[in-house]
């Protein structure tokens, strides 16, 4: 993964510039990242970009269970089944 090096920042110096920096990241839109220990720690991205991920996450969560779905409903026999009053009792 290509990271712009001029947006990545040490966690101190992300601690006494919070506001700025999260000034620049709501004009500009361009994520940080954030090192602590010269480990690339965290990365902070705009809430439009984050509500953006989420929704693509749960797209995918849908998708793994629509594909388990049909799966199953290949495999399913009618004949295997157990009615739900031999289970109930």
């Amino acid at each position: 993964m290509l990271v712009e090096t001029d947006r990545i920042i040490p966690i101190t110096k992300l601690q006494k510039e919070l506001t700025r920096t999260v000034r620049e990241l709501s004009e500009t839109g361009e994520p940080v990242y954030i090192l602590k220990n010269n480990n690339m720690e965290a990365v902070m991205v705009s809430f439009s970009e984050y509500e953006y991920l989420t929704n693509l996450e749960e797209m995918f969560e849908y998708y793994e269970i629509d594909e388990m779905l049909k799966t199953r409903i290949k495999k399913y026999n009618p004949n295997e089944s157990v009615e739900w009053e031999k289970i109930k009792d």
